[in-house]
This record gives structure tokens, sequence and C-alpha cells, in this order.
């Protein structure tokens, strides 16, 4: 049964919802589910943009057939050629055997590394600034390399204003229905999973996003829709989004607080992460979270990293280096190019505590613009009585960071 719903006039959504896939690119936990977004076009020439992931498959084709009821399918827009979205092209080429592929030039190449057999049809090579009518609709076509795949491109309908962002301006979670992001709640309840799903998959490249968001800032006025590959349509407050995808990819913390992130063996580094969130609520600063990095998995960690001013690493001393979880945490905050950043250190240790030093050493040498605070708890084995006083001067330290007087 086929499941569509109208974007705007001659335009409609043909993707799908997934709630079976339990990891994101086999790494990332997507228990709200995730979706698929393809949109077709039509116009005197029909138009698919994108397809889906191949478990979607079945769901794109019968959404794609309803609305052309026997019209031929006449062109596929390529956007970009990640299985999640391209898995179906071949399928596409298959029943539609007269359909013609627009796309770019790597993207032609990536459609034969995945043995898609796009020469037997017509195949339109375009580049940034090319031009393409489909009858009273036209599209230009603009490049966004490492958006997060090399090939990728955005297609911008100058008729009606629709940006085709491929998977810039995507979120995590199934859209169930709920096509527009004014149909949901989106600050309250989406804009952790839009922040995670853009930290972790396209974080790195953070300077081709602000490269994108540059070329579109000539179009602006003209942008009435956003059609991403994943989460919703944007139709209304476009500026609100675009300046979380602005802060995101310059590394500018979204938030004034304190991530206080730990780990621990035994419970003893968890106590003196809690004693020091207290604190620093005794102070005022309220706007703390606190993580356990042995259970939480990274991508929502590096989330937050994205999100908050000020962090707190509180590792244990483990064989004579820093937790194994922990180093991980900052292996992926280097990995994905966070930066401008301010840290405060806890360390444990029952005897050789070393796991302070390394850290900074890694932030110091390995990450970009970062700051890390000179007051440091320094722990043997437990929070005891005689570190009370050593605990304030980090919350305060922390708090007069915060407060710009450092």
């Amino acid at each position: 049964m086929y499941c569509v719903r109208t974007v705007t006039n001659d335009l409609y959504w043909v993707g799908a919802n997934d709630h079976r896939l339990t990891l994101f690119e086999n790494i990332h936990p997507i228990p709200k589910g995730v979706s698929y977004n393809a949109y077709l076009l039509l116009d005197e020439k029909s138009v698919l943009f994108d397809t889906v992931d191949w478990s979607a498959c079945r769901q794109l084709l019968e959404n794609v057939e309803h609305l052309l009821d026997g019209r031929e399918l006449d062109y596929l827009v390529i956007n970009h050629m990640e299985p999640d979205h391209g898995a179906s092209i071949e399928e596409i080429l298959l029943r539609w055997p007269n359909v013609k592929v627009i796309s770019t030039e790597k993207a032609f190449l990536l459609m034969h590394q995945f043995g898609f057999h796009a020469d037997s049809h017509e195949c339109i090579q375009v580049k940034e600034g090319d031009t393409f009518c489909f009858g009273s609709h036209t599209v230009t076509f603009v490049a966004a390399p490492m958006v997060h795949w090399p090939e990728a491109m955005v297609t911008f309908d100058t008729t009606n204003g629709v940006l085709f962002s491929a998977d810039a301006f995507g979120s995590f979670i199934a859209l169930d229905g709920k096509l527009f992001a004014d149909e949901v709640n989106f600050d309250r309840d989406w804009i952790d999973e839009a922040r995670r799903y853009l930290t972790n998959i396209v974080g790195k490249y953070g300077p081709h996003v602000q490269l994108l968001l540059k070329q579109a800032g000539g179009i602006l006025d003209q942008i009435k829709f956003i059609c991403p590959l994943h989460g919703p349509v944007w139709r209304q407050d476009l500026g609100y989004f675009i300046d979380k995808y602005d802060k995101w990819s310059r590394y500018e913390p979204e938030e004034k607080g304190v991530l206080i992130a730990y780990a621990s063996m035994y419970g003893n580094t968890e106590a003196a992460a809690q004693a020091l969130a207290s604190r620093l609520c005794e102070k005022g600063i309220t706007n703390v979270a606190v993580y356990d990095v042995s259970n939480t998995h990274v991508s929502y960690l590096i989330a937050e990293s994205f999100k908050y001013s000020h962090i707190v690493l509180a590792s244990v001393t483990y064989n004579l280096g820093v937790y194994p979880v922990m180093k991980s945490f900052l292996e992926d905050m280097k990995a994905l190019n966070l930066q401008n950043r301010t840290f405060a250190l806890i360390e444990n240790g029952s005897w050789a505590c070393k796991s302070g030093d390394l850290m900074e050493k890694f932030i110091n040498e390995e990450m970009k613009n970062m700051t890390v605070l000179n007051e440091r708890l320094s722990l043997a084995s437990s929070l005891q009585g005689d570190k009370a006083a050593e605990l304030d001067a980090l919350a305060s330290t922390l708090a007069d960071s915060l407060n710009g007087q450092e």
C-alpha cells in the first residue's frame, strides 16, 4: 500500500520510515527510528529526487507507481550516493528502462563501484551552477563535496523554492506520518537527535558545511522549503535550523553549560563527578549534564560535547593510562574535529595516578583551540573530606569561566 504526502504543488514525499534498524551506519543507535526521504516531482516531466535504503525499496516503488499512475518516470536525480539513499537506484533503472539519470561525475563513478548499470541509460552529468528544466520547474545544481561524501550535491528548484538538501539539515527519528517540522515540537522532541545526527555524521566536515551555508546565503530569501534525505521537511522558521547548523559547523557551543563525562570502575570517580555537579548547582550553574562513558553510546557524548561550552572529564587511571572508554571518547572528539571548548579534569588512581596528565596532553597536543583549566581534582582511590577545598576550587573555577571571569 502506498504512503505518500504532498510537500507543495507538484511535489510529493515518496520515502519510507524504518523502525527495524537498530544501528544507523551499523554504529549509531536509533531507538526512535529514521526516515529515508525521496521526492517525486510531477511536472511536464516526472522526476524522482534520490531513492531509499534497500530495506525500504518496496515502499518507494509502491509510492512512485501510485503517483505516476501509468506515466513514465522521466528523470532520476541523485544528490547523494550513500547506500541509505542510493541502494534502490538499480531497481528504479530496471522498473523504468527509459529513465534518464542526472548526477555528478563522482556520483556516476560511485554507481559503477556499487555495481549499478547506469550506463545502459542516458546519463546527464552536471556540475556547480548548471540548470535543468522539467517543464514549469527549473532547477539549479550546487556542489556540496564532503557534506559528507565527495560526490554530494544539492538541488534548488527556482520555481517553488524547494532545496533538496541531501544529508544536510537531516535528523534521526522516523517521521511516522508527520512530514513537516512544524507538525512536531521540534525543539522539545527532535533537536537532540538532529544534533546527534549532524555532529556524528557530518561533524568532521564543518568547513564544508560552512561553505554550503555561504553558497545558500545568496538564495536564502528564495528558499521556501528544505527537503533533506532524513528527518522532517522545513517550511517555517527555516532560520532556526539554519542557525543551529551554523553553530555546530563552526564548532561554536550551542549553550553555556557543563558536560561532566566520567569513567569509573567501582563508583568512586562517579561519586566525585556527582559531587562536582552538586557544587556547580549550588553556585548557580544548573545547566549541567552528567554521563557515564561506560554505558552511554559515544554518539550521545559527541552530541553533548557539541552542545556545551565546558567539558569535565573524570577518569580513573587504568594500566597507567586513561580508562579505555574515556580514551575512545577523546579520540572521537578529535576525529569529529571538536574545537573551542574549555576543559576541566578529575583524575583518580590508587597508585601511579596518570590519567589527568595524559588527558591534558591529549587535549593540548591532539585537539584544536582548546583550553584546559589549571584547577584539577586529584583523587587517591576515593573522594575524602580533605579534598573538599580542592573540589570547591574546581567548581568555583568552572563557574568563573562560565560567567566570563577567566
